[in-house]
């Protein structure tokens, strides 16, 4: 079954060669393109997408505006000549940053990842993607078993998730909000838009400091009172 894509930008151009790096990709198929987001909508109501390729500078609403107010669940690789919002873009979830003018190896390299994706999402149907005490990630083509009370914490390195043990750490391509609404809510908690921790695992607060055995997490300010409540709760001793 092939990956579903549309392509949104307003240069001729750059529609013509992302159609024939789609061509050239046996699990990829082109289901339309558009010049801008608004434009799009059509396409992506009329069925599953699996991937946007989303340029940033077009008329009307530009591709960040788009994904700030898209509630689409397809895969975004951005596809623009403008770096300097990479990081803002990867803020926003996406799977990946091409920037202009792009080499084929490296749209393949950013197709790949979707690709990946789809096969976690067959896998987990097989797999138990979450149990009691562990839950599973592909990591360096193999499929691992990653217990809850073995990880200490998760990063987001742009565009992909950094865990860590006690014994090791793995680059796992998924995002940080995908692994958020998939760990247990009950023992991992979010203190940072980079930051997901294990709430067991905390041993002292210092201000915004969360202390996580050898490692120092910050606590955003805008998550503190929510996390320090959260962790916290009842289990404080009053005077």
């Amino acid at each position: 079954m092939k990956l579903k894509c549309i392509v949104i930008d307003d240069e001729p151009v750059a529609r013509k060669l992302l159609q024939e790096f789609i061509e050239e990709i046996d699990y990829l198929e082109l289901t339309g393109h558009a010049e801008n987001p608004l434009k799009a909508m059509k396409l992506l109501n009329d069925g599953d997408i699996d991937i946007i390729f989303l340029d940033i500078n077009m008329p009307k609403i530009n591709g960040i505006d788009f994904l700030k107010s898209s509630k689409t669940n397809a895969n975004i690789i951005m596809t623009t000549a403008y770096a300097q919002y990479a990081v803002e873009a990867y803020g926003l979830d996406v799977l990946d940053y091409l920037v202009k003018p792009i080499a084929f190896d490296r749209f393949l390299k950013a197709c790949n990842k979707a690709k990946e994706i789809r096969e976690l999402k067959k896998i987990s149907q097989i797999l138990p993607h979450k149990a009691d005490d562990h839950f599973f990630v592909k990591c360096n083509n193999q499929i691992e078993k990653v217990f809850y009370d073995d990880l200490l914490y998760a990063e987001a390195m742009l565009n992909y998730v950094m865990l860590y043990t006690n014994a090791k750490k793995m680059m796992v391509y998924i995002t940080i909000k995908s692994m958020e609404e998939q760990l247990p809510s009950d023992i991992f908690i979010k203190v940072h838009k980079s930051f997901i921790v294990n709430k067991t695992k905390i041993r002292s607060i210092e201000g915004n400091i969360l202390d996580i055995g050898k490692e120092k997490i910050t606590i955003s300010q805008n998550l503190r009172e929510k996390v320090i409540n959260e962790i916290v709760r009842d289990k404080i001793i009053k005077r």
